[in-house]
C-alpha cells in the first residue's frame, strides 16, 4: 500500500477540523501521514491538530503558513522540500471525507505510468453547515491543457497526486497565482500529464459563510461569477496564470530544467 502525505491547510477551522481529521482515520487506505500548513489560526485549531495520531501513532507535522492567502499556503506546502516527492493529497479543513476517498483515488492513479504526473480528482456532495446533503457538485467530462486555460474544473479538495506530478509541482515553485488547484490543472496538463477524474462524491463539502470558495450551481454563484468577469477580476487571474506559465518555460532560472 503506497504512502500518502494529506497536505492541510487551515486558518481558525475549530469548529470543523475535528470532523475532518476523524474521516482521515475512517480511511480505508491505511498508509498514510499528515502535514498542516496553518496560517495563523487564533482559535483551538492548533491544539486540535496537536492531539491527533495518524494511523502510525504520529502527530502531524505543523509548519507555519506564509500568511498570503489559501493558495499560497497550500503551494508552501506542496514545494515544502523536507520529504521526498511522493503521493500527496490535498485537504481543506472543514470537509468530511468518505471513508475510500483516499482508495479509490490511489486506483486510478495505479492505471497510470508512474512517470507521467497524474492528478486524480473529483465530484463532492455539497451539503449545508451541518453536513446535509445539497446535491452533487457539476459532473466534468473534459479536461485538457487548452481549458485549463480558460477555467478550472479541479476541485482542489478531491485532489491526489502521484510522484511525478508532485515533482513537477516542486519544480514550478511557489508562484503567484490566484488558486492552487487551477494551478496544479495548468502545470499537470501543459507538461502532458493525465486527469483523472471520479464522478463518484468522494466528500461532504460544507457551504457556509466562511468558505473562501463554494459551489458554482445556484443562481447567486452565476451572478458572483459574472461579476468577476465583468469587473475585471477573471482578467487579473488570468494574467497572473499566464506570467507564472512564462515562468516556468524551460531553461527559465527558478523553475523547469531544459
Amino acid at each position: 500500500m503506497e504512502e500518502i502525505t494529506i497536505l492541510l491547510c487551515s486558518y481558525n477551522g475549530a469548529a470543523h477540523l475535528g470532523e475532518q481529521l476523524d474521516s482521515f482515520s475512517a480511511q480505508t487506505h491505511r498508509n498514510w501521514s499528515l502535514v498542516i500548513g496553518d496560517d495563523g489560526s487564533e482559535d483551538a485549531t492548533l491544539e486540535i491538530a496537536a492531539r491527533f495520531r495518524d494511523p502510525a501513532g504520529r502527530p502531524p507535522r505543523i509548519l507555519a503558513g506564509p500568511r498570503r492567502g489559501f493558495a499560497a499556503n497550500f503551494l508552501n506546502l506542496v514545494c515544502d522540500g523536507t520529504q521526498a516527492p511522493g503521493h500527496v493529497a490535498l485537504s481543506d479543513q472543514d470537509d468530511v471525507w468518505y471513508p475510500r476517498k483516499l482508495e479509490r483515488a490511489m486506483a486510478l492513479l495505479a492505471e497510470t505510468d508512474p512517470e507521467v504526473p497524474a492528478l486524480a480528482c473529483g465530484r463532492t456532495m455539497l451539503t449545508d453547515d451541518g453536513l446535509r446533503p445539497l446535491g452533487p457538485s457539476r459532473l466534468h467530462r473534459h479536461f485538457a491543457f487548452g481549458n485549463a486555460l480558460v477555467q478550472n474544473v479541479v476541485a482542489g479538495n478531491t485532489i491526489v497526486m502521484n510522484p511525478a506530478a508532485h515533482r513537477l509541482m516542486r519544480a514550478a515553485g511557489r508562484q503567484d497565482v490566484p488558486y492552487h488547484d487551477w494551478w496544479c490543472y495548468l502545470m499537470v496538463t501543459g507538461a502532458g500529464g493525465r486527469i483523472l477524474y471520479d464522478p463518484e462524491p468522494c466528500m461532504s463539502y460544507r457551504q457556509h459563510r466562511r468558505n473562501v470558495q463554494g459551489e458554482n450551481l445556484s443562481a447567486g454563484a452565476v451572478l458572483r461569477r459574472a461579476r468577476d468577469f465583468g469587473g475585471g477580476t477573471w482578467r487579473g487571474w488570468f494574467e497572473a496564470n499566464i506570467a507564472a506559465l512564462a515562468a516556468c518555460r524551460p531553461g527559465q532560472a527558478r523553475c523547469l530544467p531544459s
